[in-house]
This record gives structure tokens, C-alpha cells and sequence, in this order.
């Protein structure tokens, strides 16, 4: 009898290494079996020129939007080069993305003005004071979407969208493509766009066309921490099994639950499985 809601479950977690560890340690505290693939790896910037351009004239923005906790980290890793401190960073209007990008935020001394109600660029846009003639400074992945750039500007704001560090390959595709020929995941969890796009580009840099990756990820549960990590997945032929609710990776855990709860685990080869990966 299981005990545990996802016990015997072999799920894969495609995030970066670096972030990976509490959605790794909540799948274990459930039962389940987390296997570390990661598609994504957060870099620092090969040049920090613009970023420390941006953070030299902080003063002049009114508002500062950290839409993930590496933007956050990033920024306040360049104060000292510009001659700044997180009392400046502190003293201009701060807006986050999500619990993690708050707590980080409130954990080195700044109180965010404003989270939105749901954690997508699209929230902020919508739901954030009056910013027309504001100048917005935007501390972003290499590879962000724009759409929080092109609203805020349609807004009125003057915005400026730095690079604050680099998303790159990490290499776990590989091994998700040896796993996933095995037929023994139960899921496939993807936490952002890239690791969608890097798991599949990946994938295909192991070996497999592009059309062989996205069927032998479509043999399970692709399950995905929010809508707009869903629309990519679907974009490249993912049937998506399951959206979080909340775009956390509490969300993302409980969105497993539901999708599992009665189901029964995938058999498990009889093979020790701690050499797949």
C-alpha cells in the first residue's frame, strides 16, 4: 500500500542544478524518485559593460523589476563595481516576480513596493501602479521574453532591458534520452521555457531528430509550472499533461499529486537504476 502521494514515481527535474534542490527535496518528502537532468545552467555575463552601466546610474530609475531570483542576485553582485550599495538599490521602487524573487529580496534588506497576484510578466503589466514616464530598469536573462518589456512600453514607461547573467546548456538532455528509452519515468517536469527548449534542442544534439526527441518525450507526462512554459512545450509538439495552478515549485508538486493521485507508478526496470543517470 503507498503511503506517500507520489510514492514509487520516477519524475525528472530539467532545472538547473543551481535552483534544483527544493523541488528535488519536496519530490523526496513525497515518495517519489527525483532524477536530475538538467536542461538549463545560469552563467555569469562574459561582459558586465551594460549591466554596470545600468547599475552606475540606478538613481535614475524609478523603478526596479526583478522578474527571478538570479536577476536579483546578479544585480546586487555588480553594486560594488559601480560604487553603489544595496542601500541605493533599497531606496528605489522594487518589484518582483513570484515568492522566491521576494524572499531574496527582503533576505538582503529591500521590501518589494509591489508582487503581482500571479506570478507572469503579464500580471505585472497589468496590475502595477501608473508607470507612464517612469524609467523601469529590467535585470534579465540573455534569452528573456519580451513581452514585459514591449507592455510596459506600451504602458508609457521608458524602459531598459539589461542582460544580468547568461542561461546556457547544462548536458542533461543526454541522459533524460537514455531514461526516457527505458520506459520507466512517470514524468517529465519543466520549470521555464528554456528548459523546454534546451531539453528538446539537447536531446537532438545527443542523436535524436527533433521529431524522434519530442515523441520520446510525449511517451510521459510533461508536466509544466505555468502557462507560459506550457504554450512553448505545446509549441514544439509536447502534450502537456499538467499545469500548475500556483506558478511555484509548490504548484509544480501539487499539480504532480493530482495528475498521479489514483494512478499507478510506471514499473521500474529490474536494472539498479542509480547508474541511469
Amino acid at each position: 500500500m503507498r503511503g506517500l502521494p507520489l510514492q514509487g514515481r520516477r519524475i525528472v527535474v530539467t532545472r538547473a542544478r543551481e535552483q534544483a534542490a527544493s523541488l528535488v527535496e519536496r519530490l523526496r518528502e513525497l515518495g517519489a524518485e527525483p532524477l536530475e537532468c538538467p536542461a538549463i545552467s545560469i552563467a555569469p555575463l562574459e561582459d558586465f559593460s551594460q549591466l554596470d552601466a545600468a547599475v552606475a546610474r540606478l538613481d535614475s530609475y524609478d523603478w526596479v523589476i526583478f522578474t527571478s531570483v538570479n536577476g536579483a542576485r546578479a544585480l546586487v553582485s555588480r553594486l560594488g563595481a559601480a560604487g553603489k550599495s544595496v542601500g541605493d538599490l533599497c531606496t528605489r521602487r522594487i518589484a518582483a516576480i513570484g515568492p522566491a524573487t521576494e524572499a531574496e529580496l527582503r533576505q538582503i534588506g529591500c521590501e518589494p513596493a509591489f508582487v503581482p497576484d500571479t506570478y507572469v510578466a503579464e500580471a505585472i503589466i497589468e496590475q502595477i501602479d501608473d508607470v507612464e514616464g517612469r524609467c523601469i530598469l529590467l535585470p534579465r536573462a540573455d534569452i528573456a521574453r519580451q513581452a514585459l518589456a514591449t507592455g510596459l512600453r506600451e504602458r508609457g514607461a521608458t524602459v531598459d532591458e539589461v542582460a544580468a547573467y547568461r542561461t546556457v546548456h547544462a548536458g542533461g538532455a543526454g541522459s533524460l534520452a537514455a531514461l526516457l528509452s527505458g520506459g520507466t519515468i512517470d514524468a517529465v517536469t519543466f520549470t521555464s521555457s528554456s528548459t523546454v527548449r534546451y531539453t528538446v534542442e539537447g536531446m537532438v544534439e545527443a542523436g535524436l531528430d527533433r521529431a524522434g526527441a519530442v515523441e520520446m518525450l510525449n511517451r510521459t507526462a510533461v508536466v509544466c509550472i505555468g502557462p507560459v512554459t506550457a504554450a512553448t512545450a505545446a509549441d514544439l509538439g509536447l502534450r502537456v499533461s499538467a499545469v500548475a495552478d500556483e506558478y511555484t515549485t509548490e504548484g509544480l508538486v501539487s499539480a504532480l499529486v493530482a495528475l498521479f493521485a489514483g494512478v499507478e507508478p510506471v514499473e521500474s526496470a529490474p536494472a539498479n537504476r542509480k547508474g541511469d543517470h
